[in-house]
């Protein structure tokens, strides 16, 4: 599957010592070994081929990386999934159409980060961390008291080729101006609020004042993520990436005829989303025995950039073409203008943003639960009363299949 290193082997002798060489083969078998697990084929030019097409083909290639992470929060279910558990909601104690969204801010170390976290295990596909800057939200269904939903935001990769030609950003651009965008690294609604397109109006959310002055509570005096240098930053535009290649969530998603998140294109099929935490930690120890700089450089500004050239490192020094993380998988990808001159101020950083279009949240529910939520569940088509709390445990494991659920979730 990867070129190199085929013929190697490791000692097992009783007593012996590998050599770096031995450790350089064997992690070459180990990354083999992980892309023909995951069904990957090689073409004529060495470059990976996908085991076929669709979203069961993109959750298989999670499959590894969401077992590997589930094992290792097994003490934290244990401790949280107690707690959490009554905040989410049975479907016969849903009234629809008294619905009343809200968003409550995630701390650290509280009840709220726990019930955010266990959300978030419930998703097929395994949820990042995020990176830098970061603003977390329960979605909080008011009327009810119970989780609808989960956000949160977190500084943006640096290169993303679809989202600078849709601005105009040059390089010099991009690393003045990047500070005023976030990125939707989580974003989705939970049974059984996801059955009544629950998804929709949680993303609608973002479009709203109510973040656009949280950021500028928390980021308005910031320090450029690129730059280093102190600046004055409005929250622009929020971008979001389907994990599934196309989405039915997203696209031409507007209330009273203004949009909330538009296409911009899609990804060109790189990353590294199929490289496992494990696989990856081999990597660093493998750079750490060589003193590499990488292997430990993970300081805030590095995120998710950081990862990948760790990996781009590593692959390098055991001599793997890096078109390995040509994965195929092209991902939509979307931007809601908080500002609806974002592009602009973006593009060119001298005008002012143009926010007054912005909703409060409350507004924001209003028309989303009279326009997607109510509508869904009058229509009858997904059976959301005979959804219960008691199924989240099976549904973290993997038991439960959701009909017709709109998740969004991201790797």
């Amino acid at each position: 599957m990867v070129a190199g290193g085929g013929g190697d082997s490791v000692s097992d002798q009783p007593g012996s010592v590998a050599r770096p060489f031995d450790k350089e083969a064997a992690l070459k078998r180990t990354i083999r070994r992980h892309f023909k697990t995951l069904g990957f084929t090689k073409n004529s030019e060495g470059e990976l081929v996908l085991p076929g097409e669709g979203k069961t083909v993109v959750r298989q290639l999670h499959r590894a990386q969401r077992r590997s992470r589930l094992q290792d929060a097994q003490p934290f279910l244990e401790r949280a999934l107690p707690r959490a558990l009554p905040y989410f909601a049975d479907g016969a104690e849903i009234d629809v159409n008294h619905v009343r969204l809200t968003l409550r801010v995630v701390k650290s170390d509280t009840l709220e980060a726990d019930i955010f976290r266990v959300a978030t295990m419930t998703w097929s596909v395994p949820v990042s961390v995020g990176f830098g800057r970061r603003m977390r939200y329960l979605v909080w269904d008011e009327a009810h008291d119970r989780l609808a939903g989960v956000i949160a935001l977190g500084d943006p990769v640096y290169n993303l080729s679809v989202r600078d030609h849709a601005i105009g950003w040059t390089v010099h651009d991009r690393a003045e101006r990047l500070v005023g965008l976030l990125d939707a690294y989580v974003l989705g609604a939970v049974p059984p609020y996801s059955f009544l397109l629950g998804g929709k109006a949680v993303a609608c959310l973002i479009r709203s004042r109510d973040v656009y002055d949280d950021f500028k509570a928390k980021y308005g005096t910031t320090v450029g993520v690129i730059s280093k240098t102190e600046k004055s930053a409005n929250l622009l535009a929020v971008t979001t990436t389907s994990s599934m290649g196309r989405s039915s969530v997203y696209n031409r998603l507007r209330l009273e005829g203004e949009p909330y998140f538009e296409r911009i294109g899609f990804t060109i099929g790189w990353g590294h989303f199929h490289i496992t935490d494990a696989l990856f930690e081999q990597m660093r120890d493998f750079l750490r025995e060589r003193d590499h700089a990488y292997a430990d450089r993970h300081e805030f500004g590095e995120g998710p950039n950081w990862r990948l050239r760790t990996i781009r490192a590593a692959l390098k020094a055991l001599r793997i073409n890096e078109t390995v993380l040509k994965h195929g998988i092209q991902r939509e990808v979307f931007v809601a203008k908080l500002a609806t001159n974002a592009f602009d101020v973006l593009h060119n950083g001298q005008a002012e943003p143009d926010i007054t279009g912005l909703r409060t949240v409350a507004e924001i529910s209003d028309m989303a639960v009279a326009r997607w939520m109510a509508p869904r569940a009058e229509r009858g088509e997904i059976d959301y009363r005979s959804w219960t709390r008691a199924k989240i445990p099976r549904l973290i494991r993997g038991l439960v299949e959701l009909p017709g659920a709109d998740l969004r979730r991201t790797g």
